[in-house]
């Protein structure tokens, strides 16, 4: 099991070809790493790439290729502890970069188990309750019409991500929801650091009377001063920490501190599958949620999906809406159905990738 080979592709999605009108002209670039080994096994998962493949990809290869070939992709603890000490002296990745070969790591484990990952990883449940989580949206009409859709969709839940721009028009849209979906209907708000801790105790004040779940990152997750006043003042949970780098130790104060009344974390940002178990434990000795954070991709949305059915304090899984704009990488259809999610039980991930999808939005090797 000794790596022999890190294989990288840069790879774009075009944007007309996912119907992304408000997302990036250029389309998604996304990368895939595979990790080969000299008994010939071989994992492979996406993993996120900002506005640039190319520059992820490049960045990639230099530093995590040859820090990775000749280990045994078994060591996955003491690899995951070395990473963490020589991206401190030498390389500074982006929080994303160790994610997918993390992953694969993973995964080459539990397809030599013969098991699904998340029964591999201990296995909690095999069935998960689903949330849908919007793009920015026009306004409130936009919104309301699209809580109608999830809940007809049989989703157990709505988040909005409003435009931030301006608090007012935040609050019409969140009370516009709200009035569209009924009065028991799960609705929770992600505005994306946009406000000014005024701003973010007002909105929290109106969700409470609107009866919301949580409030997600109304300010930065590095400010933890102002998060943990906020929290303090306000009744509904506030839930942050999902792009905090470095998981589980930048965490460990706002969780024992009580900065958030739930953290985030998620396989692509949070260092792979080993940074969000690691986190989610650390919630759970304070008796706290990890709520699992969407990772865009669909190939990464199903290692969160594993994640999440083998930990206890995970509430519902998040894809986001509408899927279909997102339903690539997969050579089937994200296990989803009628607002349940379906762990797989074929070895590793439990589902092909979509090799031709990925030959053919391929921009470059590395």
């Amino acid at each position: 099991m000794r790596i022999a080979a890190l294989d990288i592709r840069a790879c774009r999605v075009k944007a007309e070809a996912l119907g992304l009108v408000d997302g990036p002209a250029e389309g998604l670039e996304f990368l895939v790493h595979t990790l080969r080994t000299e008994c010939g096994q071989s994992a492979s998962m996406f993993g996120f790439a900002g506005r640039s493949a190319l520059g992820s990809g490049h960045l990639a290869a230099a530093s995590l290729r040859p820090f990775v070939v000749g280990r045994d992709a078994r060591e996955r603890e003491g690899i995951w502890q070395d990473w963490r000490r020589t991206d401190r002296w030498w390389h500074h990745l982006p929080i994303y970069s160790y994610g997918p070969i993390d992953c694969c790591l993973w995964l080459l484990a539990a397809q030599a188990a013969e098991q699904p990952l998340w029964r591999y990883l201990g296995g909690h449940r095999n069935r998960i309750k689903t949330y849908a989580s919007s793009l920015v949206l026009e306004g409130p009409d936009a919104y309301a019409e699209e809580v109608r859709a999830v809940q007809a969709a049989g989703m157990h839940g709505y988040k909005i991500h409003p435009p931030g721009r301006d608090p007012d028009q935040d609050i019409a849209i969140h009370e516009a929801v709200r009035a569209a979906a009924g009065p028991d209907f799960t609705l929770m708000s992600d505005p994306v650091q946009p406000y000014d801790f005024d701003q973010a105790l007002r909105l929290g004040r109106v969700l409470e009377r609107l009866n919301y779940a949580w409030l997600e990152e109304p300010l930065p997750d590095e400010n933890l001063g102002a998060l943990r006043e906020l929290t303090r003042q306000l009744d509904i949970a506030v839930v942050g920490c999902e792009v905090l780098a470095k998981h589980p130790w930048s965490v460990a104060e706002c969780v024992a501190t009580r900065v958030v009344d739930a953290v985030r974390a998620d396989v692509s940002w949070s260092g792979g599958v080993t940074g969000v178990l690691r986190t989610a434990a650390l919630a759970d000795a304070f008796h706290m949620n990890c709520e699992l954070h969407s990772t865009i991709f669909h190939p990464l949305e199903l290692m969160n999906l594993h994640c999440a059915a083998a930990v206890s304090n995970s509430g519902m899984f998040e894809v986001l809406w509408p899927m279909d704009r997102f339903a690539f990488g997969l050579a089937g259809a994200l296990p989803v159905t009628g607002g349940i999610a379906s762990l797989p039980e074929a070895p590793g991930l439990g589902m092909e990738l979509d090799w031709n999808l990925i030959e053919e939005t391929t921009i470059a090797t590395l």
